[in-house]
């Protein structure tokens, strides 16, 4: 059966001091295509904007506005209603051609698929520890690709400490490989890493999951949650959610697409002003399949305060 999930995102700025201008740039609008649709969809802005919609490079739905009067605080709340159609995650996986390794691209495939071929630009002693990592999966598996994909997915979800705190935006692929702890953006950086070192396209998805109040078989997101597409020969991009251990399928709603987070970025902006900012999110998805608004929360909405930035920073 078709799922619906309500979501709401709230993002609150405050400063210290007024902020006289700023521009940001923001992807809270669903993915639609054949397999989601977004039945309703509002961005209610706090201070008074003209906006421009646009579709970016990566095909994501994007808002741009700036403000140029003086503001102290700004809440940006994005409202959707997205249906999402009930097919098995695993079908792809038996194809009448399954592709093993090493997997070989034509010219032109080559082309359009190197921005997501390239891995982290790491030094090559940890690309090189990387890549024995992940070579040791294909050699267990027989180098069949689907198998060793499964079994990289599983074993980040399984060896992998889910530990939020205990990264940032500049934590790396080898970092997160080394400390064995990290949160949704780090195993899917290291997936993303591992996939492009075995020559197989890997992108960077932003989205939202819903938890149903389980926490005992998902591992809940406060504010957006991330995992990856693979391009399979002969399939197409297929989802991989390292974070669970799982194939995305009625619980995760995409937003964007995109190389990695900078891409894919919920919200982001540039303050012009010499002040402090304080970041929170608050995040609610709830289930909607039969009638809208009489579910229950699939969490709580919880704040997440973020360390205070300088004017100028990507926000």
């Amino acid at each position: 059966m078709n799922r619906k999930l309500s979501v709401r995102h709230t993002t609150r700025y405050t400063y210290d001091q007024p902020v006289l201008r700023s521009a940001h740039r923001v992807h809270l609008r669903p993915v639609i295509d054949d397999r989601q649709s977004v039945l309703e969809h509002t961005l209610d802005i706090s201070v008074p904007v003209e906006t421009m919609n646009y579709e970016d490079v990566f095909g994501n739905a994007t808002t741009r506005f700036q403000i140029t009067e003086p503001y102290t605080e700004l809440t940006l709340t994005a409202k959707s209603v997205v249906q999402i159609k009930d097919r098995d995650p695993f079908a792809f996986a038996r194809v009448p051609i399954r592709p093993s390794f090493p997997l070989v691209w034509m010219p032109g495939e080559r082309l359009m698929l190197t921005p997501y071929l390239l891995p982290t630009e790491l030094p090559d002693t940890q690309l090189q520890e990387i890549t024995d990592y992940a070579m040791d999966f294909v050699e267990r598996n027989d180098r069949d690709l689907m198998e060793t994909l499964f079994a990289i997915n599983l074993a980040i979800h399984r060896d992998y400490a889910y530990s939020p705190g205990s990264t940032g935006v500049w934590t790396t692929p080898y970092d997160v490989f080394v400390k064995k702890a990290g949160v949704c953006q780090d195993f899917s950086n290291l997936f993303i890493c591992m996939a492009r070192l075995l020559g197989i396209p890997a992108r960077y998805i932003c989205g939202y999951l819903h938890t149903g109040n389980n926490g005992e078989n998902r591992i809940g997101c406060d504010a957006s949650h991330a995992w990856v597409q693979l391009y399979i020969p002969n399939v197409g991009w297929k989802g991989f959610d390292p974070t669970n251990g799982t194939l995305p399928h009625l619980d995760h709603v995409r937003s964007t697409y995109g190389r990695h987070y900078r891409d894919a970025a919920p919200v982001e902006g540039t303050i012009y002003t010499p002040s402090y900012e304080t970041m929170t999110v608050d995040v609610e998805v709830c289930d909607v399949t039969d009638t809208y608004g009489t579910s229950q929360p699939a969490e709580a909405p919880q704040e997440q305060p973020q360390q205070p930035q300088l004017a100028g920073a990507n926000t």
